[in-house]
């Protein structure tokens, strides 16, 4: 009998973990009862209440498990280490906040068991704020252009992923691992899904600003040069039109000394707009910087605090990704 595992990254979502268990579970029991299953939630250091609940649940059910975070390491991290301790024949990655319907899991299964490694879901349309869509609309497309590699409009990384693709995963140790680049640029041939996307059942997002930044400078950062080539283009520009303006400044001032208005206007004006166009590259530059350096530094993915219902490997103390390990009894 195949396994499903289902993965359910959370962060104080103590309103939401046990109806999505229940949701799942109840998809599962009626559409697939064919298959085993395993449902892992991966906590990123809640500070609410749900914990308590996820072990209550795992109490209750030993099918489902548990992995608590020593602190909160990021949205890309978490989710990425949990996909490497599953043990299912394929994993099913969804948010705990039912933006991810749970009626696409047999979808998923389906296209699966016709050969596919990996289907995605593709928001097609989405019951949240309209704005936000739209401007998550210009920015796929704006980073399809600018990448070199092909980039995947609207997909958040819920999906299913074969076994052969997570041992794909865990042989690339990338400490800053962007899933949705990674799907895009080394995984299978996929299928993809269309859905509209509801609004979060209970619980406020934890999408805010700088998350939305540092998913948006992660992915040019790690797919795209078109940062750093702007910055030598225009800085190339820049350079340019300021020794012809300072050329001709400098012509009129003699010829027209006499007449031509005193003071240091223009180029103040000039020496302005070049430091505002050098600091805002160099803040380009340094997002690349800083990108390179997450990955020299070679840090763990996550540093584990606890599992629950975790029986090929101990459930309590310190644990990291093993990205040596080569079959799922290893971790």
């Amino acid at each position: 009998m195949k396994t499903i595992s289902i993965l359910i990254p959370c962060y104080n979502e103590e309103e939401n973990v046990e109806p999505i268990s229940q949701a799942v579970i109840g998809v599962l029991d009626k559409d697939l009862p064919g298959y085993d299953y395993e449902l892992v939630f991966i906590d990123n250091d809640s500070q609410d209440n749900t914990r308590p609940i996820l072990r209550r649940l795992c109490n209750e059910n030993p099918r489902i498990k548990a992995i608590f975070n020593a602190r909160n390491f990021g949205q890309f991290n978490s989710p990425y280490h949990g996909l490497l301790q599953v043990t299912g024949d394929c994993v099913i990655a969804m948010v705990a906040d039912f933006q991810d319907p749970v009626e696409l899991i047999p979808e998923y299964v389906k296209a699966w068991e016709e050969g596919y490694k990996i289907v995605i879901g593709i928001k097609t349309s989405s019951k949240e704020n309209p704005v936000m869509y739209w401007l998550r609309s210009c920015y796929y497309k704006i980073i399809r252009k600018l990448s070199d590699v092909e980039q995947i409009e609207h997909f958040t990384g819920s999906g299913l992923y074969d076994r052969e693709f997570i041992e794909v995963l865990r042989k690339l140790d990338d400490p800053t691992p962007f899933l949705r680049g990674i799907v895009a640029e080394l995984g299978y041939k996929r299928k993809e899904i269309p859905y509209e996307q509801p609004k979060r059942r209970a619980g406020k997002t934890h999408n805010n600003f700088y998350r939305l930044y540092d998913a948006a400078m992660l992915s040019v950062t790690s797919y795209t040069k078109a940062g750093l080539r702007l910055a030598t283009f225009v800085g190339a520009v820049s350079c340019g039109i300021s020794m012809i303006v300072a050329f001709a400044y400098l012509v009129m001032k003699l010829i027209w000394w006499d007449r031509f208005p005193a003071g240091m206007t223009p180029m103040l004006l000039g020496m302005l707009f070049l430091g505002s166009v050098q600091i805002f590259f160099i803040g380009m530059v340094g997002e690349y910087v800083l990108s390179i350096n997450q990955r020299v530094m070679k840090r763990p993915l996550v540093i584990e605090e606890e599992r629950l219902n975790f029986s090929n490997g101990p459930e309590q103390g310190p644990a990291v990704t093993d990205f040596t390990a080569k079959e799922p009894e290893d971790r």
